[in-house]
């Protein structure tokens, strides 16, 4: 083994702190404070940028309250009542666990969020100084070549989004150690080892990009020195304590690539423009200079945009390789095949087999359903790009430098510091903006219980310490976040499984329908309060829950036209009487809509499209869908015509049950779709007899 000259690790010991004060002077230049203040929950609680940090915050109050146990960071509050990690709600794992160990020292609210990224950004500048470090002596250009690391677009842009994966300086120590064993005829370094260990106590989608770069480092170094037994003996044990790791913080409790966001692998794919392309989710602007382009699907978390001034630089350093070292530049990509290997390998995963460019789709390549599976648990591709990302930016940092290493050292400095400008000026938009986006910050956003007059925080306070549980009868997609919050405030547990990245989709379901059936059966848990997102799920129950003295209705909220739009649809045992604006307790005159249900023949519950090829064009526009629920069955019966409320009456010509679970009622009418107002939202329909 090779040993490093004591006086060279002092040297990259200075580097790296160096580049950790560069990295936090970032941070509380963008930043400020306001994030270390560990008591300030405003901005977790509105949900900074977007609603995400929200989940991420909800899991650190379940797992507070939660028994200590092996695995950790395991909270039966969530999930109820089968539990789950809160990996699974990004909380990220490591610091969860060692600050529930804190819990007898910490204030009543305590935050980790800010510490966490602030310890993020000071690393990415260190591994950033080693990385360039590696390419000159001199101080300056190092300090000024790590720059574009820690102003790094996909870095600011995950920053309080997705805060685990603000930990971007996993890719860039794996990438340093690469590079220092191809150099130095290693493989074995016990920093890469802890790098890979630490990503399942950060965020899982690390391991793939850290495992890459390993992969391509023992690959190479088996062809050329010829060991194999001992590259494969470290991969093996590096995988079996990346395993126990990840059992150690709860990766493997609950959670399942059958539930989630509902989507596959390929529609979180990067987009042909990324490099580009200055479109992210919850910023106006990134680039000064180039113009935001079209994306389609889910582009936006395939965010990969360079800057213009590592666009400019990749450009320039390409065609100057080329011109004047052809012949080394083909040799040097000849000894890193395993390198241009998992670089093709990262780059085609997060295109993904769903190719796009700009606004199109151009192709949707089929893959073995197999595959599909295996692929979506890491369905968001489009942030593997990243090591090929960051080994963009160290090429042209490199190769600037390469490039300029006869050169005075005030040259080199001028020509990095160039790169540095225009990459800054070009970010200054987003730069601007993060910068005034804690000063202040309310904790209304995107919180549905801080906003002004609202019906959810009403009723949450009218039946304050009434319940020791809340049921969601479907995953809630619109109010999931703000009732998460409030659940672990109130002590409560939460079977809404809408806050968790990964669960167990039929399990979640089996427990939905033993409530379903429960409630039906005259048997309504009086110790929990329920709520659904989904209309016919409520009205399958909401009779046999009214019976049962459970107030029953829907809550509302205020779009910005002033018009209201349902919310969520509430039983709330024992509650006898609740009133707001906004809401609408449920009776006998509770109107019926349509199924908001599409295909390839039915649109929005009008049975409409495709109709030649099943014989039925007589019938377009006519015949519209209901839910098959015991109240629409009752408003039905016997009923002769449907009114609209705003003066059109249309006779029923036939109602049919023939498909389980719908109702199908032809009616006189030239378009059904006249049942639907201007804000596309069915209207109040109500059945005549």
């Amino acid at each position: 083994m090779i040993q490093m000259p004591s006086c060279e690790k002092i040297e990259r010991r200075k580097l790296f702190v160096l580049g950790c004060l560069l990295g936090a002077a970032v941070f509380f230049l963008l930043y400020g404070f306001a994030p270390l203040d560990v008591t300030n929950d405003a901005w977790l609680r509105g949900g900074y940028i977007e609603a995400d940090i929200q989940q991420h915050y909800a899991g650190w109050l379940f797992y507070r309250q939660s028994e200590l146990s092996l695995p950790f960071c395991f909270s039966e509050r969530i999930n109820w009542p089968f539990g789950l990690s809160v990996a699974f709600t990004d909380s990220i794992p490591l610091f969860a666990a060692l600050f529930r160990l804190l819990k007898p020292l910490l204030p009543a609210t305590f935050q980790y969020f800010g510490l966490f990224t602030l310890i993020c950004f000071a690393l990415q500048g260190g591994f950033a100084c080693l990385l360039v470090g590696l390419f000159t002596r001199r101080l300056p250009a190092v300090l000024l070549g790590a720059v574009p690391f820690v102003f790094s677009p996909i870095l600011l842009e995950r920053t309080f989004r997705h805060t685990a994966l603000a930990a971007q300086f996993l890719i860039l120590a794996a990438l340093y150690y690469y590079i220092r064993g191809r150099r130095e005829g290693r493989f074995f370094y016990p920093g890469l080892f802890a790098v890979n260990c630490v990503t399942l106590a950060i965020h899982p989608y690390f391991a793939p990009m850290t495992y890459a770069l390993t992969f391509a480092l023992l690959v190479e170094h088996v062809v050329f020195h010829k060991q194999i037994a001992k590259p494969a003996a470290l991969l093996a044990a590096n995988l079996g304590c990346t395993a126990l790791v990840g059992w150690l913080f709860g990766l493997f409790s609950g959670g399942s690539a059958s539930g989630g966001s509902g989507v596959q692998y390929g529609h979180f794919c990067m987009n042909l423009n990324a490099l580009w392309n200055p479109v992210s989710r919850g910023m106006e602007r990134w680039s000064l200079f180039l113009p935001a382009q079209n994306q389609t699907l889910g582009n936006y978390d395939g965010f990969n945009y360079l800057g213009l001034g590592m666009l400019l630089c990749s450009a320039a350093v390409a065609l100057a390789m080329l011109r004047w070292h052809r012949t080394g530049l083909l040799g040097w990509l000849k000894n890193r095949f395993g390198l241009l290997f998992v670089v093709a390998c990262l780059t085609v995963f997060a295109v993904s087999n769903v190719i796009t460019a700009n606004g199109a789709v151009l192709a949707r390549l089929p893959l073995p359903g197999f595959v599909i599976q295996l692929a979506t648990a890491l369905r968001s591709s489009g942030r593997l790009f990243w090591p090929v990302y960051y080994l963009i930016f160290l090429c042209c940092v490199a190769g600037l430098l390469r490039l300029t290493r006869h050169q005075k050292q005030w040259v080199q400095t001028t020509v990095i510091g160039v790169l540095c400008l225009v990459q800054l000026v070009d970010l200054s938009p987003a730069l601007l903006e993060k910068a005034r986006s804690f000063r202040p910050y309310s904790d209304a956003g995107f919180n549905l219980l801080n906003q002004e007059d609202s019906s959810l925080a009403a009723l949450l306070d009218a039946t304050e310490g009434k319940y020791q549980h809340l049921v969601a009868l479907d995953p809630l997609k619109t109010s999931g976040l703000s009732l998460a919050l409030y659940t672990a405030d109130a002590g409560m547990t939460s079977s809404d499984t809408s806050f968790t990245a990964r669960y167990d989709e039929a399990q979640a379901q089996q427990r939905r329908e033993e409530f379903l059936r429960a409630i039906r059966g005259g048997e309504l848990p009086a110790d929990s309060i329920f709520f659904t997102e989904q209309e016919e799920t409520f009205l399958t129950v909401a009779q046999a829950a009214q019976e049962q003295g459970a107030w029953c209705g829907i809550l509302y909220q205020q779009s910005g036209d002033g018009s209201r739009t349902p919310l969520v649809y509430v039983i709330a045992p024992g509650l006898e009487e609740f009133s707001h604006p906004m809401a609408e307790e449920f009776s006998e005159d509770y109107p019926l809509h349509l199924a908001n249900y599409s295909d390839d023949f039915w649109d929005h519950g009008i049975l409409s499209l495709n109709l030649e090829s099943i014989g039925r064009q007589e019938d377009a526009n006519k015949v519209v869908l209901f839910y098959d629920t015991p109240f629409a069955r009752q408003k039905l019966d016997g009923a002769t015509a449907l009114s609209d409320g705003e003066g059109g009456v249309y006779p029923i010509l036939d109602v049919s049950d023939q498909d389980a679970g719908w109702l199908m009622v032809t009616l006189e009418i030239d378009d059904a779709h006249r049942l639907y107002g201007k804000d596309g939202l069915c209207k109040d329909l109500e059945a005549l007899s």
